[in-house]
């Protein structure tokens, strides 16, 4: 199974947007996707693929109750589905993820038992099957360092890092790199960079120069598509569908950006050692049954 976590440390980077349309061209190439996302804040990805009808639900299960070993339901029952990608929503509990884990670490440790905090989603994935029953593991966290990004990043031991192309941009993701290394010493675990997106790009001098001095594989460079991602955010979609039914004219370089999505996923597919079985053109999509605006 092939699983990454994408993380940046600087918020509006388009993180969740990457996520998003990675694990659509993961799908649409025929492999089976979950994904998990951890963000306790709004605006994030399962309110872009409209799965939060639950978030505030206080009676609802979660995946929280689950990390704590308390669940109201069976696993399976949390997935949700959208685009061909499976999806654990988020719920309101996500905000006191660490509160909870610190209170099963404690009463752990009264019986003389060993508990890690950071390993939790790992279980849980295992207990269900996850890494068998799916080709593609994808977690979303926070962009702060929390036990979220901590759990998603000893789960899937794998960070895809996008940034934006410049200088602050380049700071963050040498203090990713610094992050994985610390963090994967502290747990005694590998922890590897696949590759790193710079996103916003409009081709200056200092930027060029800045994507050419990341110390990681760059498969695809974005530009700015601001337009194209809020419509995604207002249609509730990922860009391949907005693209296919929103737009009344195709326009290339949205075509273009749909197309890097695609090889993106298809070089991650690569450093996992996977191929799918029935990868599309890279940007290519049936016509829309209707555009609507």
């Amino acid at each position: 199974m092939l699983s990454y976590t994408v993380y940046s440390e600087a918020g509006g980077v388009g993180k969740t947007s990457l996520t998003a349309n990675v694990a659509r061209a993961h799908a649409r190439a025929g492999l089976d996707v979950l994904v998990v996302p951890l963000d306790p804040q709004d605006g994030n990805l399962s309110r872009l693929f409209d799965v939060d009808e639950d978030r505030g639900d206080s009676s609802a299960d979660s995946l929280v109750r689950h990390l704590v070993d308390n669940p109201a339901g069976e696993f399976d029952a949390l997935i949700r589905t959208a685009e061909g990608i499976d999806i654990i929503p988020e719920h309101n509990t996500l905000s006191d993820l660490s509160d909870h884990l610190a209170r099963e670490k404690s009463r752990a440790e009264d019986f003389g038992d060993a508990y890690n905090i950071y390993a939790q989603l790992r279980r849980v994935l295992a207990e269900n099957d996850v890494p068998e029953r799916y080709d593609v593991l994808i977690c979303d966290p926070p962009a702060t360092e929390s036990d979220h990004l901590y759990n998603a990043i000893y789960a899937t031991r794998n960070l895809l890092i996008p940034f934006e192309p410049s200088a602050k941009g380049e700071a963050s993701v040498e203090g990713l790199e610094e992050l994985a290394t610390n963090f994967a010493a502290q747990l005694n675990i590998e922890v590897g960079v696949l590759g790193a997106i710079p996103i916003g790009f409009k081709g200056t001098k200092d930027q060029t120069e800045i994507v050419g001095d990341v110390p990681f594989e760059v498969p695809e460079v974005i530009g700015d598509r601001t337009s194209m991602m809020e419509g995604c955010w207002r249609q509730q979609c990922s860009a391949f569908e907005f693209v296919r039914s929103h737009r009344n004219t195709r326009r290339e370089y949205e075509v273009d950006t749909l197309a890097e999505f695609d090889r993106i996923a298809r070089f991650l597919e690569t450093q996992g050692g996977l191929t799918a079985p029935s990868p599309p053109e890279p940007g290519a999509l049936d016509e829309p049954e209707e555009v609507t605006v």
